[in-house]
């Protein structure tokens, strides 16, 4: 009988721990740069800690948005302040799941969880009210536009109402 309590408790902790394993909606930047990083390493590179540091610096130079972010807490960039790539690199090597890499690096610097992925924001469909003033704002900047004399939430929703035209093109 006891062999059972004590079966049922180890399952029961080990329940507990795989329920706090990082997903990729919990550090989504982390999980793609990865994963895109690691899908474009030769089984040759995958081997060698320095190889896929050095490749990992010429894959930052041409991040752009939260990828670069990502790039520069890792260290991956000329100006990153700090450098953490060998706790990228060597788990990279021995062949680690990407959802442990993304947790060792985000013990290491918290800051690497919290890059989200700016959403797209389908102005066809989407109801403009509901929006933030900063979404408002990011869809006119998105269109290369400026609502000089926007203060209240309204006014960029009268200024993108009068811009749709030019910028959303209704199928047919």
């Amino acid at each position: 009988m006891n062999k059972f309590i004590l079966i049922g408790f180890f399952l029961s902790v080990i329940a507990i721990f795989d329920s706090y394993a990082l997903k990729p909606s919990d550090c989504e930047v982390c999980f793609g740069v990865v994963e895109k990083f690691a899908a474009g390493l030769t089984s040759k590179e995958k081997k060698d800690p320095k190889l896929i540091e050095d490749k990992f610096r010429k894959f930052c130079k041409t991040a752009k948005g939260k990828d670069h972010r990502f790039c520069y807490y890792l260290g991956g960039l000329e100006e990153s302040a700090t450098g953490i790539l060998s706790e990228m690199s060597k788990p990279l090597s021995w062949s680690t799941p990407v959802d442990k890499v993304c947790e060792k690096l985000k013990k290491k610097d918290n800051q690497i969880c919290d890059l989200r992925y700016e959403k797209s924001i389908d102005v066809k469909t989407v109801d403009l009210k509901k929006l933030k003033v900063r979404d408002l704002k990011k869809i006119l900047s998105d269109w290369d536009e400026t609502c000089e004399d926007c203060i209240e939430k309204g006014d960029f929703i009268k200024r993108i109402e009068v811009l749709k035209p030019k910028y959303v093109k209704e199928e047919l």
